[in-house]
């Protein structure tokens, strides 16, 4: 295993190796960042649509949410593979592939006419989906190293994080003018141009000598010493809680915006664009203070953010009633906490074991997505009837994040 770094160590501003000639580091992070947009527009733009679906479906509404369920679920088993079909046949390959599955399943589900048909395609969507933003990071990671690395995953960050803002509200406009089959036929042509695009400029960054055979002993191997890391455990459980807390409020958001807060379907932005708004800002800010602040220096003042928005947000619904701004304002500072966490311990994790990057990358999301899946599938409908219930929610996922990721420093110590 690599060995740690010192735990308040600045991050090194070492060199990766030079990019394709055919395109420089902000086209790729323009490339990488819509990569990561599919899980985002797939998630968070048929949102608005729930009626819609129920209606035409003949649909109960836990039957349309765990439509959501199936894709999430999915999404994470087949994060762990993603990575390690990466290492062994190359970065470019398994995402072209990806993408072509993931445009036939959207074709497919924009004309199903029952939710059970609806479920199969979500999970061939959930199935391909999360290629780009596994892959992305390990090819973030295959090319710099130190604080050009985290410049370049906040700078995809920042760009990715318009997704999940617009989304509802293209899939609200969507439904108004149309219906909610026309969500899916435009995410259909977003990922046809997306594959003709990468196919044309996206570059292999895991040459043939540096591949790992594919194959069931070595995988074995791999998988057992990642998931035998307790330091992979707890930093990488401290990325996904955080993100739980957030993705509490994402499966939540049917339930809040038009209970709660008496808002119509075209008005999700309310939550989604304070949200989104805090992650781009916090990328921003990794992007700034990247070389010049520690990754634990970072991360103290994230969860600093992250503890006071979630307690601030409790505190108000347990004396007041659910009201705009202030309702949603928290959320702005919490997303804003969560992504100057991330990063530096996304690179953490990575960096583990440099010579399985694509499978300990796998191995992440798979765990982020996979709790994200259980918050909306179990917990979500658990307390989506009470605003105060949301917010004490959020305050215990990333409760359990902090603890994870204090008990992360001190083995660090110990190791180093």
């Amino acid at each position: 295993m690599h060995k740690p770094d010192q735990t308040d160590q600045a991050i090194p501003a070492t060199p990766g190796p030079s990019l394709h000639p055919g395109i420089t580091s902000s086209a790729l992070a323009i490339m990488l960042a819509a990569l990561a947009m599919l899980g985002p527009f797939a998630v968070d733009t048929y949102l608005p649509a729930f009626p819609d679906i129920q209606a035409t479906l003949n649909a109960s509404a836990i039957q349309v949410q765990q439509t959501l369920t199936a894709y999430m679920l999915s999404f994470g088993i087949m994060t762990l593979w993603h990575g390690a079909l990466s290492d062994a046949y190359g970065r470019r390959n398994i995402i072209l592939i990806s993408l072509a599955a993931f445009a036939v399943a959207t074709l497919a589900c924009a004309s199903v006419h029952s939710v059970e048909y609806l479920w199969i395609f979500r999970v061939m969507q959930g199935m391909s989906a999360g290629a780009g933003v596994v892959i992305g990071r390990a090819i973030i990671r295959d090319l710099y190293a130190g604080a050009p690395a985290a410049r370049l995953l906040s700078l995809v960050t920042m760009i990715f994080s318009v997704a999940p803002a617009i989304a509802p509200i293209i899939g609200g406009w969507i439904v108004k003018l149309a219906n909610w089959r026309a969500i899916f036929i435009a995410l259909f042509f977003y990922t046809v141009l997306l594959l003709w695009y990468c196919y044309r400029r996206l570059p292999e960054s895991l040459p043939p000598e540096k591949r790992q055979p594919f194959n069931p002993s070595h995988l074995w191997q791999s998988y057992r010493s990642v998931f035998r890391s307790q330091l992979f455990h707890l930093e990488a459980g401290a990325i996904a809680f955080n993100f739980a807390g957030l993705f509490l409020y994402v499966s939540a958001a049917p339930v809040f915006i038009t209970q709660h807060l008496k808002l119509g379907a075209d008005q999700f932005a309310w939550q989604f664009v304070p949200s989104v708004a805090g992650i781009f800002f916090g990328a921003l800010a990794v992007n700034r203070l990247a070389g010049r602040y520690s990754i634990q220096r970072q991360a103290r003042i994230g969860f600093t953010l992250l503890l006071g928005a979630a307690g601030a947000n409790l505190l108000y619904h347990l004396l007041l009633p659910p009201a705009l701004p202030w309702s949603v304002l928290p959320l702005f500072f919490y997303t804003f906490g969560m992504s100057m966490v991330a990063p530096g311990a996304t690179l953490l994790v990575l960096d583990l074991f440099p010579n399985i990057r694509g499978i300990v990358a796998s191995c992440q999301s798979c765990a982020m997505t996979v709790l994200a899946s259980a918050v909306s599938g179990l917990v979500a409908p658990l307390l989506w009837d009470s605003v105060p219930k949301l917010a004490a929610g959020q305050l215990a996922l990333t409760g359990i994040a902090l603890a994870l990721w204090l008990r992360a420093g001190r083995v660090r110590q110990r190791i180093a």
